[in-house]
C-alpha cells in the first residue's frame, strides 16, 4: 500500500480527530454523559494514527527544508547528515502508519473468556491445565487486568479437569488471541517415581466475550439442569443444588458451572460462557465463507493445531509458529509471557502486510 494513495484518507482522519477534540470541549457534550464517552472512544481510538500521521507530515517538511541546504557548500555535510537521519525516522514513521492503517480486528477491544482443558497425558495433563490457569492468572494481575473464574473442576492434587476464566479489560481479546491452540509440556511428572521424562498436552481458547445484544439467546432453545457440585476429593459438598448445566439445543453446545454457591450467579455465568461460544461460532462461519479467507502464518487460532511447547529439562519455551525461544521456563509459567505475545501480534501485522495489494 503506497502511503501517497493513502493521504487522502489520513487527511480524513485527521479532520476527524480534530473535529472529536472540538466536541469534547463542547459544554453540551460534556454534559451529556453516553455521549462526551462515545467522543472521548472515538478521539483515542484515532490519537496514534493521526498523532503519527502529523509527525510524518513534520518530518518530510524538515527533510524539504534540509535538502535545501545541499546547495550551500559550508552547510553540505551537516545537511547530509541530518537528511540521512530524518529519512531513517520517515521510513520508520511510514511503516508504523501503514500497521495503523490496516484493517483492525473488531473483537480487539472485547473481554476474553479462557477454557483450559487437560488433553492427551492424564494426570500430568491435568497438572499442566493447573499451570497454565496460574499462567494466565499471573498475566492478567502483572496487567492490572481483572479475572474471574467462571468454571474450575479440581482433580484433587493440583490439576484441572476444566478451567474457564474470565478476563475483563480493553484490549484483553488483542492481546491474549494468538493463545488458542494446543499447549505441550515436556518434564518428569510428579507423579512419575521412575525420572522418565513425559509429554502431556492442554487445550487452550480464547473467546471474545460477546454482549447479550450481540448474541441474542431465546430461552426456547435452551435446556437448564440444576445439580449437585462436585470438589476435589468429595469434600465440602455443598447440600443444596446449585451448579447449572446448560444445553443449547440448536446448536448441541453445552456449558456447566459450579463454582458460585448461588445458583442465580452460576446461571449468569453459564450464560455468558454459552454466548461467548455462539459469538466464536457464529465468527468461525464467517471466516469459512470466505472463499479466499487468508491464514497468518500465526496459525489459524484452532485449538487443535500444536502452538508452544513448554520444555523443563533444557528449561526453554518454544512458540512453533514463529520459532522463538525464551530460555526461562519457571518465569513463562509466571506470566511472563508478553514477549510471545508481542511477537505473534508483529507477525500477524507483517503477514497482513505482506498480503496487501
Amino acid at each position: 500500500m503506497s502511503l501517497d494513495l493513502a493521504r487522502p484518507r489520513l487527511e480524513e482522519l485527521a479532520a476527524q480527530y480534530a473535529e472529536l477534540e472540538r466536541s469534547m470541549a463542547d459544554p453540551e457534550v460534556i454534559a451529556d454523559r453516553d455521549r462526551y464517552i462515545q467522543v472521548s472512544k472515538s478521539w483515542r481510538d484515532l490519537s496514534e494514527l493521526v498523532g503519527t500521521y502529523r509527525q510524518h507530515v513534520s518530518l518530510q517538511e524538515e527533510l524539504k527544508q534540509t535538502e535545501e541546504l545541499f546547495g550551500d557548500a559550508d552547510m553540505r555535510a551537516l545537511a547530509e547528515a541530518e537528511a540521512e537521519d530524518l529519512r531513517a525516522r520517515l521510513a520508520e514513521t511510514e511503516e508504523r502508519l501503514r500497521v495503523l492503517l490496516l484493517p483492525q480486528d473488531p473483537n480487539d477491544e472485547k473481554d476474553v473468556i479462557i477454557e483450559i482443558r487437560p488433553a492427551a497425558g492424564g494426570e500430568e495433563a491435568a497438572l499442566f491445565a493447573g499451570d497454565l490457569f496460574r499462567m494466565y492468572s499471573r498475566y492478567a494481575e502483572r496487567r492490572g487486568w481483572k479475572l474471574e473464574v467462571l468454571n474450575a473442576q479440581e482433580t484433587g492434587i493440583g490439576g484441572y479437569s476444566d478451567v474457564v476464566l474470565s478476563v475483563q479489560a480493553s484490549g484483553a481479546y488483542s492481546q491474549l488471541k494468538f493463545e488458542s491452540g494446543v499447549h505441550r509440556v515436556q518434564r518428569v511428572p510428579a507423579t512419575e517415581s521412575s525420572g522418565r521424562i513425559h509429554t502431556s498436552t492442554a487445550t487452550v481458547a480464547v473467546l471474545p466475550e460477546a454482549e447479550e445484544v450481540e448474541i441474542e439467546i431465546n430461552p426456547k432453545d435452551i435446556e437448564m439442569d440444576v445439580y449437585h457440585s462436585s470438589s476435589a476429593g468429595g469434600q465440602n459438598v455443598q447440600k443444596v443444588a446449585t451448579a447449572i448445566r446448560v444445553l443449547h439445543k440448536p446448536t448441541g453446545i453445552l456449558v456447566t458451572c459450579e463454582d458460585e454457591r448461588s445458583q442465580l450467579q452460576n446461571k449468569e455465568k453459564a450464560l455468558r460462557l454459552l454466548r461467548a461460544k455462539l459469538y466464536e461460532r457464529e465468527l468461525q462461519a464467517q471466516l469459512e465463507a470466505r472463499t479466499e479467507a487468508r491464514r497468518s502464518q500465526v496459525g489459524t487460532g484452532d485449538r487443535s493445531e500444536k502452538i508452544r511447547t513448554y520444555n523443563f529439562p533444557d528449561g526453554r519455551v518454544t512458540d512453533h509458529r514463529i520459532g522463538l525461544t525464551v530460555h526461562n521456563v519457571l518465569g513463562v509459567l509466571d506470566g511472563n509471557i508478553q514477549p510471545f505475545i508481542d511477537a505473534l501480534i508483529a507477525a500477524d501485522q507483517a503477514e497482513k502486510l505482506k498480503n496487501e495489494i
